[in-house]
């Protein structure tokens, strides 16, 4: 009797997990729930020339907004832009308020978190500041020569940046903005000293400004990073295959190049 019960338990455990296998394998897949919404959201947070937002007509356009498109294309669906902060980015897609996070830098620390796509751009971090200003030293080159008492250093929350700096800063004050705009507003007021940025947006800011900034690609480097999409932690391979291989193809046609040039000229000639 003892037998024929081991038996019969080994064989209801077997159909269990056979069932479980089964449930597991008729569960829609990532872009298999996609198709069936008809739509990709793509949540975004602004950094241009990757993410830019009209003020006037809310409507958003950039680099990262067209692989959005792209991405949904290929799929067979319709792209929506979801507006976020950088301080929601994450969390958003943890909490399934949108499909993909544009332009999200692949920080080990996120990739706890959520998965990541193979980078369609690369990302570094420069320091702008007046060349008046008579707290910093023209020969500073490192972001420890900027960590000084008395200096406020501006970033925006949630950045990868932030991250960054909140570990190495010591002695400076970090001030922390909710977004693009309000940090340019502070150094411009004075308010900070100094701008902690993504390169290519910084030189955005400086090449419209004049020649009173100062940009320092400072070494060591502070970050050198991919920039890419994050998608849910669960996604297998194959479902970022369809985006990798993408982007494999836009990078070397030099297609992301000239994507990236485009808006950047763009907001130049604004």
């Amino acid at each position: 009797m003892k037998i024929l019960n081991m038996i019969a338990t080994a064989a209801i455990a077997g159909l269990m997990v056979f069932a479980a296998a089964s449930a597991q394998a008729q569960e829609p897949g990532y872009w298999q729930k996609i198709q069936s919404r008809g739509t990709l959201r793509c949540g975004a947070a602004v950094a241009p020339p990757h993410v830019m937002r009209d003020p006037a007509s809310g409507e958003f356009s950039g680099a990262f907004i067209d692989l959005c498109k792209e991405i949904a294309d290929v799929v067979g669906v319709k792209a929506e832009v979801i507006d976020t902060s950088w301080d929601n980015i994450v969390a958003g897609l943890q909490a399934d308020r949108w499909d993909m996070s544009l332009a999200l830098n692949r920080t080990p620390k996120r990739a706890l978190a959520i998965a990541f796509t193979d980078s369609a751009w690369d990302y570094q971090v420069s320091i702008v500041h007046n060349k008046a200003n008579p707290k910093i030293d023209g020969s500073w080159k490192s972001l420890a020569d900027f960590d000084k008492a008395g200096v406020t250093i501006a970033i925006m929350s949630g950045t990868a940046q932030e991250q960054i700096l909140s570990t190495q800063i010591k002695n400076a004050t970090l001030l922390r903005l909710p977004d693009n705009d309000a940090t340019r507003l502070a150094l411009m007021s004075r308010r900070a000293d100094v701008l902690v940025d993504d390169a290519d947006t910084n030189l955005l800011f400086t090449t419209k400004n004049g020649e009173d900034w100062v940009t320092v690609l400072p070494e060591p480097a502070i970050a050198k990073q991919g920039v890419g999409m994050g998608l849910p932690r669960n996604v297998t391979g194959a479902d970022l295959a369809v985006i990798n291989l993408l982007f494999a193809e836009k990078i070397a046609k030099g297609e992301m190049k000239a994507s990236v040039d485009k808006y950047v000229k763009q907001l130049l000639d604004q």
